[in-house]
């Protein structure tokens, strides 16, 4: 898991004159600054829905999709609005004065509060959202709860960087109908997308797959992760240890035996930085500076579930979490 990420994860329910079934995640991760969305239905090119904000946060707008609630909820991101205020108030100005059939997912880098959903009465079942402190989730037409639950499950228990874990999150829902529409296809939907901006990108993101349409019976979150994988790698091997040693309010030094032994082993790794869930920077070292004392600080109030970034010779960077005992 990527230090302190904050994340949405967007389920879409569409329509433009029709209704779409679709499952989406948003996320930001407020460490690195990245800010991505990744989702699908069974209908093709459903990437329209993903508006990344880079330095911002992400905004889906689904379900009876038109343009102009987009439009306006973009205008509040850019404003620099909290999710809630930006949910709220596109439901209440909702174009054409109905967000009875609306779904809506919202996620920003800044506030306290991170994440925020919305899901309409007048959306086709199954129809949910479900949010939480790094994500929302959100989708209709679907084949039932299970397919949300899937999504949190992946994203959440995904080591690796925020791209590995939207993708994951989207292989949470890879089963035959999970947008109900495309069962007779034996597909869970018929086009898939996966976006990641880091705070530098402009309209150029650092990923930006899409998979507008699939032929008969072709899986597009298997094409989607086909394409991924040729331009990004998740090494989720090198995020297995899962504690840190001696930790108690006063009562030091913690140590991080698990974390020596790999960087002893991997000469590639440059610098290792250690993060509370909050994203508040607890330790940094460079490769010059990672000796046996390195692993040692001496906070006892350092406890508890933990994050860390590894950031390679090249540039690359992997991330996970830990736990702290005593």
């Amino acid at each position: 898991m990527k230090p302190s990420i904050v994340m949405v994860i967007c389920f879409f329910c569409l329509s433009v004159s029709r209704s779409w079934g679709t499952f989406s995640i948003c996320a930001v991760d407020t460490v690195t600054g990245e800010v991505g969305s990744a989702g699908a239905s069974c209908i093709n090119g459903s990437i329209m829905l993903s508006d990344v904000h880079p330095n911002q946060g992400v905004v889906h707008t689904q379900a009876s999709y038109i343009v102009q609630n987009q439009n306006y909820a973009r205008t509040l991101m850019d404003r620099g609005l909290p999710p809630q205020t930006i949910v709220d108030s596109v439901v209440a100005h909702d174009a054409q004065g109905n967000p009875a059939p609306r779904q809506y997912g919202v996620v920003t880098l800044a506030g306290a509060r991170k994440s925020a959903g919305y899901t309409g009465s007048g959306c086709t079942n199954y129809k949910n959202h479900i949010t939480g402190p790094v994500y929302a989730i959100q989708g209709n037409i679907l084949l039932g709860q299970q397919i949300l639950d899937s999504m949190e499950a992946r994203f959440n228990r995904t080591n690796g960087d925020l791209a590995c874990k939207l993708m994951a999150a989207l292989q949470g829902a890879k089963v035959p109908g999970a947008d109900t529409r495309c069962a007779s296809n034996n597909t869970s939907t018929l086009s898939a997308f996966i976006r990641v901006a880091r705070r530098t990108d402009g309209s150029n993101y650092y990923i930006d797959i899409n998979v507008p349409s699939t032929p008969a019976r072709r899986e597009p979150i298997d094409s989607l992760q086909k394409l991924f994988d040729i331009v990004h790698t998740c090494n989720t091997s090198i995020n297995d240890f899962p504690y840190a040693r001696a930790c108690k309010a006063g009562r030091n030094p913690v140590t991080f035996p698990g974390l020596k032994r790999l960087v002893e082993n991997n000469a590639r790794i440059a610098m290792v930085r250690i993060y509370t869930l909050e994203g508040r920077s607890v330790l940094s070292w460079s490769r010059k500076s990672l000796t046996t004392a390195a692993f040692r600080f001496t906070s006892g109030s350092h406890c508890g579930i933990s994050l860390f970034e590894l950031v390679f010779n090249d540039g690359t960077v992997s991330t996970g979490t830990f736990l702290t005992v005593r």
